[in-house]
């Protein structure tokens, strides 16, 4: 049965440089990488060295604690280097690509007739694995584990996010095919989650084989793992999968073509940005084409993915796996006169979570925020902010300290098995204490994966 969910806390931080619903073309380079560092925990065993010649979907690398999960080229052409750090860690795999590629075939499925087993050791063997996370732990899935239920969020309610429902419109049938392999995975149910408060796109609404819930509210409601918290909550011994709306079309479409194909429609958006507009893109790809003549002069941050819990890359770095948007906001490294731009000044301009300044007058309007932390790292102290931004019945401000002081029976009392750290984002953010706190939380998940699970 259908659940319908409103949540009162949350954050909907409103900021310049919305993308304009236009998809543009734009010719890539021939640079992209494979990372390892965008899968978490993994430790990659390379399967390619520098001068060998892929296909999209070749395998580069696996993963040397579960040699069944798998991660290929996004593109075809020659390995050009296997860039190594402290005790030759693996850092990235750069490509250099053909002007044409080519991919390695696909076996066929039919998602009729197809088991478990079967559509599991296709989704490995394709290389889509890595696209399929768990709860608890927020890493890529054991292929071994049965979850007792299969998260799909149906939008992003973060700052800038791309709309799903442009971007999946004409991708009926890709969705529901990858709709169709995930249920294979699970006894339980495949659960959608579309935002009550717009007008979902009926690539969502007729979807078959899922749960269909609405869920009302501000940022983190498009989170599933806010999503999972109200509607299916994670109890300890328990898995749940989690899928992005994007990938499982990316996933169908796999199917469909019998190609490795991750081409993808990103946001390019951000204040600094002079046309915000949505592109094609391909993941792994050089994020340079994108920002050329399309930034403003001055010292900027591009961030893959979103300001609060995408990261920080250079204007020729490269887009995430998991990532669908490049965003460009102002750098804050510039000192501020306390009368003029600093704590002094009225604020008509600056955003406030409180009322500190007189811009809590114009609710709507959107601003220009920079990276300035306004201070640094300082005692951690009871505020209550957190509380009001942190839809979810668990004391955020203690979880945090408790992972702080590594006392794994309080983490898991107070919750560390629901959360992830993009779920603690908004708390990191309104901190008036600057603690990195979606940092603390990935350290006391890690230590919970080492000492528990």
């Amino acid at each position: 049965m259908s659940k319908t969910i409103k949540i009162r806390k949350g954050l909907d931080i409103k900021l310049k440089g919305a993308a304009e619903k236009v998809i543009t073309t734009v010719d890539l380079n021939n640079n992209f990488i494979v990372n390892p560092t965008d899968f978490h925990g993994v430790m990659p065993k390379m399967v390619v060295k520098a001068g060998d010649k892929v296909n999209a979907g070749d395998v580069v690398f696996y993963n040397k604690n579960r040699v069944e999960v798998k991660f290929c080229s996004p593109v075809s052409g020659e390995v050009a280097e296997i860039v190594r750090g402290a005790k030759r860690k693996i850092l990235a795999v750069r490509i250099t690509a053909d002007s044409d590629i080519s991919y390695t075939p696909l076996p066929a499925i039919d998602l009729n007739t197809v088991d478990r087993k079967d559509a599991k050791s296709f989704l490995l063997n394709a290389g889509l694995w890595p696209f399929i996370k768990m709860r608890p732990l927020d890493v890529i899935a054991n292929p071994e584990d049965n979850p007792k239920a299969i998260f799909i969020s149906a939008f992003d309610s973060s700052p800038l996010a791309p709309d799903y429902d442009y971007l999946l419109h004409d991708e009926g049938e890709s969705f529901q095919a990858g709709i169709d392999i995930l249920k294979k995975m699970t006894d339980g149910k495949v659960h959608l989650t579309i935002n009550s408060s717009a007008k979902a796109d009926e690539v969502f609404k007729q979807a078959k084989g899922v749960q269909l819930n609405s869920i009302n509210g501000m940022h983190p409601a498009g989170n599933v793992g806010t999503q999972i918290h109200h509607i299916d909550p994670i109890n300890k011994g328990e898995v749940v999968w989690t899928v992005n709306a994007l990938d499982v079309a990316l996933i169908g479409r796999a199917i469909q073509s019998k190609k490795f194909d991750l081409s993808r429609v990103i946001a390019v958006c951000g204040s600094e940005v002079k046309a915000p507009k949505y592109s094609r893109a391909i993941i792994g790809a050089e994020v340079s084409p994108f920002l050329k003549n399309n930034v403003n002069e001055g010292d900027i941050r591009v961030i893959s993915g979103n300001v609060l819990t995408g990261t920080k890359i250079e204007q020729n770095g490269h887009l995430g796996f998991y990532d669908a948007q490049i965003t460009v906001i102002p750098e804050g490294n510039k000192a501020k006169f306390s009368f003029t731009e600093g704590w002094m000044e009225p604020g008509f301009k600056k955003f406030s979570v409180s009322r500190t300044y007189f811009s809590w007058l114009s609710p709507n309007k959107k601003h220009v925020i920079d990276t300035n932390t306004n201070g640094e790292e300082r005692s951690f102290v009871v505020t209550g902010e957190m509380e009001k931004v942190f839809p979810f019945d668990i004391l955020p401000m203690y979880l945090t300290k408790a992972c702080m002081y590594h006392d794994l029976d309080e983490m898991e009392n107070l919750g560390i098995y629901e959360v992830a750290p993009e779920d603690m984002a908004l708390c990191e953010f309104v901190c008036t204490s600057k603690v990195n706190i979606q940092s603390v939380i990935r350290e006391g998940l890690d230590e919970v994966r080492r000492e528990i699970m």
